[in-house]
């Protein structure tokens, strides 16, 4: 039996993690496990679903080091939901009814590595059902977005109870501990309809994050100072939770170098806006013809990635396929290619964000307030304007304006002038735009110092793993 223990204590330690649909949580989660691989030795296996089995999908995991492993849960029937179930529904109702699946696959894991925790993202509490059965010693809760948005979660019990209306008739915008004040049109979207099921779902989801033994958050103290402050101190019931971010994709893999790479190349330092909306949304036509006039009329240089436009769908169509249906570039205002060739770049689909984001041509970035691409532009030192379309999007977007301040709004009507004006300010103006500049470049600073050595994010994920090494049994 000794002997037999201290084999056991020379395997390195092994941790599962589960990934709801997604690029937006699969790449944080990725980017924990190669930092857990570098820096402590410990192994992982991605846990992801049939239902985002993308080629996109299949060539990131595939690009992963040698100590990330990854499989797939089997497909699950949903078409007992209704056709205008939300995203975050079917994400739910799919971990939900995978747990005699993963409770296999994790028991497997016991037997083969030395599995010392069970990590699910913000949409797979059920899962931890599957851990408790497999006999997994460690149940962690993991948060791609920010303390803003787990602090929503976690009061939300507590305001299903005392608010009887929709927080998008609120008169006076929510207050919560370390928040800046969000209205109520703003807070995450899967909160604003009481009667869908989305709604329940999360409710569920708030009261199961309790049952985590820690909630590790994909943010860093520096962006939202005051909640990071609050969440630091212990409350009873509530798990501890770690700042653990910024968490980005790193590298951009062995794919050849994109053809947009080059045009940065020949464009002056810090004189491109990137307008980009994430690899799941899109823009209705209406809405990409007035970005399309206000990026010319601007007279700024851009770099637009350009979807096909969610007419036919939702602003989060492209969510399970980042790849644009048609030709996007068909639907742009007519002679837009050609009027703007000297000054502006169209590309279809997709771009390499992290390096365009990178490079010295670029200086702003129009975004749709993803975290991921929030965290990547602060990373990069880029001031933001701020165009949100679904989920979480619309309350990050109040935080980073009238929080922070590294974000301009665009006025809610979104015409060509307006957003004209919004570019021209970000890139080159001298009242707001400076000083969301100057506020960026501090961030920008403070989320590196964040990484190093006795960083707090360093210093925080090594105190997770020494609970996972040092308390294994």
């Amino acid at each position: 039996m000794e002997a037999s223990g201290t084999a056991e204590a020379r395997r390195p330690p092994h941790v599962a993690m589960l990934v709801t649909p997604g690029m937006g949580h699969l790449i944080p989660l990725a980017e924990l496990a190669k930092r857990l691989a570098a820096r402590h030795g410990v192994t992982a296996t991605l846990i992801t679903f049939a239902s985002t089995a993308s080629a996109t999908q299949r060539s990131f995991l595939a690009s992963l080091p040698a100590a990330i492993s990854s499989v797939s849960l089997p497909p699950v029937d949903l078409s007992d939901l209704p056709p205008d179930a939300t995203i975050e529904t079917l994400m739910s109702e799919e971990c939900a009814r995978l747990v005699p699946a993963l409770t296999g696959l994790l028991s497997g894991l016991t037997e083969t590595t030395r599995l010392v925790a069970y990590v699910a993202d913000l949409f797979g509490t059920d899962s931890f059902d599957a851990a408790v059965a497999a006999g997994v010693p460690r149940r962690y809760l993991f948060h791609p977005g920010n303390l803003h948005g787990l602090t929503f979660i976690l009061h939300l019990p507590e305001i299903d109870v005392s608010m009887p209306g929709e927080f998008r008739d609120l008169a006076e915008p929510v207050w919560l501990p370390g928040c800046v004040p969000i209205p109520g049109p703003d807070v995450m979207s899967s909160f604003q309809d009481k009667s869908d099921p989305c709604y329940r779902w999360m409710v569920h989801h708030a009261k199961r994050y309790l049952e985590s033994e820690a909630i590790l958050v994909n943010s860093f103290d520096a962006v939202e100072p005051d909640a990071a402050r609050v969440l630091s101190h212990p409350e009873p019931g509530r798990p501890p939770v770690y700042n653990i971010g910024p968490l980005i994709r790193a590298d951009a893999g062995e794919e050849p170098r994109a053809a947009c790479l080059d045009w940065l190349d020949r464009q002056p330092p810090k004189s491109v806006i990137f307008v980009s909306f994430g690899s799941g949304g899109s823009l209705p036509t209406e809405q990409m013809h007035e970005l399309a006039l206000g990026l010319e009329l601007s007279g700024q240089r851009f770099l637009w990635v350009v979807r096909s436009p969610s007419d036919e769908g939702t602003v989060n169509a492209n969510y399970y396929d980042a790849e644009s249906k048609k030709d996007p570039l068909a639907y742009l205002p007519e002679g837009l290619v050609e009027r703007t060739k000297d000054v502006g770049l169209l590309v279809p689909s997709w771009a390499p964000q992290t390096e365009v984001l990178a490079h010295e041509a670029t200086g702003g970035f129009l975004v749709h307030c993803g975290w991921n691409s929030v965290l990547e532009s602060l990373v990069h030192g880029m001031p933001m304007i701020a165009w949100p379309l679904f989920a979480e999007q619309r309350q990050n977007a109040v935080m980073l304006s009238e929080g922070v301040g590294v974000a301009l709004r665009v006025q809610p009507t979104k015409m060509k002038e307006e957003i004209a004006a919004a570019v021209r300010e970000l890139m080159a103006g001298q009242d707001k735009g400076a000083q969301v500049r100057s506020n960026v470049a501090a961030l920008q600073k403070a989320a590196m110092e964040a990484l190093l050595e006795g960083g707090a994010a360093t210093t925080a994920l090594d105190e997770v793993v020494r609970k996972w090494t040092h308390e294994y049994c």
